[in-house]
């Protein structure tokens, strides 16, 4: 009697065949393959039809075979999925009742960092305090809202905190680009009703109403037509259909832009944003107030970080970098481009290339795209910072927590597949800025990273980024790749990398370790008698007499390593050299290793997987600790 016999294979697709029909042919049979944009494994199962005479020994060996794979699966059911360095994998049966098990405390809140943005619910000593324990990495200052003095003043709350929890934070500088707001300067609630008509002015004397909205560009008229759709909400719109407003252009008079309304909304507070869907706007993406900005707060307090929102070309990104090369200070900040339309979408690949990070403005894009379009752009788009070894940062997460303290089921699970997706990071915006909940919300928000992380699938992972680099890989990619091979290998703890200029920890976290990396950042410095001293994250106090232009690159390329997925930093020593070939790298690493035994990321016995430089030789090794 003929029997059918299934087999299982592991086919890996490539994101540029999205398109294509795929179809596998396996002697009669013939199935079409499942496959997805982003290049990851499928698994597909095939049945092979064969004519068989099976004998009693034959059949008996059959029964026993079976018997061996029942068995197997009961070994499963009654056991957690495998464990490989703590970590489930996700196509593993999972232990229902494990799921309500108390998750351990670390710590490191997760592998996954959190950008706050900083606002009038968020901008005490207390709550910033609060937030920084509570997991955030990055402090976000908008100035969309709020004047240079007002953001001084919460830096400075910032830098307070940081003094007193000891925790190292980053700062982050959101320009506003070409962003249309409607003015509304004596703040009045303008209730709007559906299938009105509403007036869009570039008059900004007049008074905001029901039947007239002045907004800050002059140009709209003759960037939109009828049909065209206007989004219009308060910072940051929710999408709630009480508080935002959809509108449809009627038709162009003059300057002015008549709007049907589609939806009943009530807007409350001094500005909106507007965003008319996939309308280029003819404004620069960095704006006269943006460099006015940057050159005299962004210099004063040495950001680490530049969201360069509406980033819509490569261009952008090139000449926002020669804009802070003009700024000595400001040589070293990092550029995140904020993906924000279709037209930034269009050219992301050349943005990527140029930037040293990407942001993914979901809530702006997400009026652009179709809704059923978002998640395909947030897979690839994270696909292709991951093999880029750039970070990838997520936005509008978690929404209902600007009024609510728990998150929707919906949110709570977008927080999980972000992770799972491989971003870096995930930044709050309106529900710390305003929202009533600040600490809870990065608490809970690094409470999701953390358990998804625990089945982020790192074996194939690690797998599709060595093929993506490809052979012959660059000495320091083949060095970092190892080091996580290795550490997976001796199920390290943990790994420590010695690095200057934060580029061999960026890679070896390129390949998403398990474990935490401890990037003991080691500063090339010259002396010109110039005194400073630095209480750290981790109450290191130095006098030294070295450049003060060569500390603060030093200190920046620690903070810059906070928005990067499982890297964590620490500042050594700056006497000693980061090429040093005597025993001071020793001293440097007891330090990291005593670190690690005080926060209880290693304990005696664990094992330690150190990549370092040895005069011109990089080094990997793996060490055992004893009592």
């Amino acid at each position: 009697m003929a029997q059918t016999r299934f087999n299982s294979i592991e086919i890996k697709l490539d994101s540029n065949i999205i398109s294509q029909a795929i179809k596998l042919q396996l002697g009669a049979t013939q199935l079409p393959v499942l496959h997805n944009s982003i290049g990851t494994f499928c698994r597909v199962r095939f049945g092979e039809k064969k004519p068989q005479n099976h004998s009693i020994s034959s059949l008996s060996s059959i029964h026993r075979e079976r018997e061996r794979e029942r068995e197997r699966e009961r070994e499963r059911e009654i056991n957690p999925a495998k464990m490989h360095s703590n970590h489930l994998l996700l196509e593993e049966p999972i232990r229902m009742a494990s799921i309500l098990e108390p998750s351990k405390s670390s710590f490191f809140p997760a592998m996954a960092k959190i950008v706050g943005t900083l606002g009038p619910r968020s901008r005490s000593v207390a709550v910033i305090s609060a937030c920084l324990k509570a997991g955030m990495s990055v402090a976000r200052f908008d100035f969309s809202l709020g004047d240079a003095a007002y953001h001084q003043e919460t830096l400075e709350n910032l830098r307070t905190a940081i003094k007193s929890t000891k925790k190292l934070c980053a700062v982050m500088l959101d320009t506003v680009g070409p962003e249309l707001q409607v003015v509304n300067k004596k703040e009045t609630t303008i209730t709007l009703k559906e299938d009105d008509k509403v007036i869009l002015t570039p008059d900004e004397g007049q008074e905001a109403s029901s039947e007239i909205l002045p907004i800050n560009f002059a140009g709209l008229a003759k960037a939109v037509k009828k049909g065209d759709t206007i989004f219009i909400g308060h910072y940051l719109f929710t999408g709630s259909e009480t508080t935002s407003v959809w509108l449809e252009v009627d038709e162009v008079k003059g300057n002015d832009v008549v709007c049907v309304i589609k939806n009943s909304a009530t807007l409350a507070g001094s500005l909106f944003t507007l965003h008319a869907s996939q309308i280029r706007i003819d404004l620069p993406t960095l704006s006269d107030k943006d460099k006015q900005v940057i050159s005299s707060w962004g210099v004063k307090n040495k950001i680490d970080f530049l969201s360069l929102s509406y980033t819509r070309h490569a261009e952008d990104v090139r000449q926002t970098r020669e804009f802070l090369s003009k700024h000595g200070d400001l040589s070293q900040t990092q550029i995140f481009a904020k993906i924000e339309n279709v037209e930034g979408l269009t050219h992301f690949d050349e943005i990527l290339q140029e930037a040293d990070g990407i942001i993914l403005s979901r809530g702006n894009l997400g009026i652009d795209l179709p809704p059923e379009k978002v998640f395909l752009f947030q897979k690839s788009a994270v696909y292709k910072c991951n093999m880029a070894g750039k970070p990838a940062v997520v936005t509008r997460v978690v929404d209902s927590m600007t009024d609510n303290l728990r998150p929707t089921r919906a949110e709570a699970t977008d927080v999980a597949n972000a992770v799972l997706d491989g971003c870096d990071a995930i930044l709050l915006g309106a529900e710390t800025l305003r929202g009533l909940y600040p600490v809870e919300t990065i608490s809970t928000v690094g409470k999701i990273c953390s358990e998804a992380e625990k089945v982020f699938n790192q074996d194939q992972y690690f797998k599709r980024t060595v093929k993506f680099v490809g052979e012959p890989m660059s000495h320091l990619e083949a060095i970092a790749s190892s080091a996580v091979r290795a550490a997976l290998k001796v199920k390290a703890s943990v790994i420590i990398c010695f690095t200057s200029s934060g580029r061999a920890a960026r890679l070896i976290a390129k390949y998403r370790p398990t474990m935490p990396v401890l990037s003991v950042v080691i500063p090339r410095l010259k002396t010109n008698q110039l005194k400073w001293s630095f209480s750290g994250a981790f109450e290191v106090t130095n006098m030294v007499n070295i450049n003060s232009e060569s500390l603060d690159s030093f200190i920046s390329t620690a903070r810059q390593s906070l928005i990067v997925r499982g890297l964590f930093p620490l500042l050594a020593d700056p006497r000693h050299p980061a090429e040093s070939t005597s025993a001071t790298n020793e001293s440097i690493l007891k330090v990291a290793l005593d670190h690690g035994k005080a926060s209880g990321v290693i304990k005696s016995h664990d094992r330690v997987v150190v990549c370092q430089k040895v005069g011109d030789a990089s080094v990997v090794k793996i060490i055992e600790l004893e009592d």
